[in-house]
């Protein structure tokens, strides 16, 4: 009986410790709109609260940041873009110190918003060599805007939301990558037949992953007119300021730093095929208004996250 009482000694005093450190690094990771820190819900509700707890936890992220990181590879297929071009104004506010915000158009009033949706191709390990085609191929949506690092010049990505329909992926992308703040899809299915209709499905339950359903078709050429003339002259130049991006950058001030996460994608512009079709997502309208989307389709990329560097804010 005095063993028992001394090990519940022990396990309540852990627990209050842990608690009394997570209680001080929320002082300073405080919680946020958008972003890695933006509040956490499994789709299951109240009987994912073990999850909720871990994917809200300081201190599981803190310890997962010092995790050295390790090149990941993916053979994705069917990367269907998704994009608005949107005033400026309603998204700088969200772009943390730091990073500013990639202006455009003749008055540099104008930014963009891209969620992209695709099947990964045995994401893992690029040490696992071939046993890699063993794991599994999620489906993941990253939302993103376009920054740049105010003392280095550095530009990139800044990832809003991530999202994904694995469970364990996204507990594991949450605590060790910087970057992506990644949420659990409750369905998610893309359909895209060669040369036929696209159809995306991104549901996120009762979860705070954001939602999207797509129809699309693709459309004979790239088109001579759209919602992206607001900001670019032609299809070639808005293709050639969306797709080479090859950097995500992320924030922590209470480091006093900012996080490169350096990929390789290599997509040619002329594997580009645009879409058309109506798009409706309640996650976009309270980003972008009523600004129209655009899509386009990219039909295989080869993924490859090659390193993490840091540099002073």
């Amino acid at each position: 009986m005095l063993a028992f009482l001394a090990v519940l000694g022990l396990v309540l005093s852990a627990g209050s410790a842990t608690w009394a450190v997570e209680r001080v690094l929320r002082r300073t990771r405080q919680q946020t709109r958008y972003g890695r820190y933006a509040p956490w819900i499994h789709p299951r509700g109240r009987l994912a609260a073990p999850l909720n707890w871990v994917a809200n936890s300081r201190l599981l992220r803190a310890l997962g940041e010092r995790i050295p990181p390790v090149g990941f590879v993916s053979d994705i297929t069917d990367v269907v873009y998704v994009n608005y071009v949107v005033g400026a104004h309603r998204i700088a506010p969200l772009i943390p110190p730091g990073l500013e915000l990639q202006r455009m158009g003749e008055a540099g009033d104008q930014a963009m918003l891209t969620f992209l949706t695709y099947r990964h191709g045995h994401l893992g390990p690029t040490l696992l060599g071939r046993w890699r085609r063993l794991l599994p191929s999620p489906l993941q949506s990253n939302w993103r805007v376009y920054v740049h690092h105010r003392r280095t010049g550095a530009r990139g990505v800044y990832f809003l939301s991530t999202a994904i329909d694995h469970t364990f992926h996204a507990l594991g992308a949450r605590m060790t990558a910087e970057a992506l703040p990644m949420h659990v899809l409750e369905r998610a299915s893309l359909v895209a037949p060669e040369g036929s209709r696209i159809d995306l499905l991104l549901d996120p339950g009762r979860g705070t992953a954001p939602d999207a359903e797509a129809h699309l078709h693709p459309l004979p050429e790239w088109p001579a007119d759209g919602p992206w003339r607001r900001a670019f002259s032609d299809y070639e130049q808005m293709l050639a300021y969306c797709v080479p991006q090859d950097r995500a950058l992320s924030v922590q001030p209470w480091h006093g730093r900012v996080t490169r996460q350096e990929i390789s994608l290599g997509i040619p512009l002329e594997a580009c095929r645009a879409l058309t079709g109506p798009v409706v997502s309640i996650a976009a309208s309270a980003l972008v208004g009523d600004a129209e989307p655009f899509a386009f389709l990219v039909p295989h990329v080869k993924f490859r996250f090659e390193t993490e560097e840091r540099d002073p804010i």
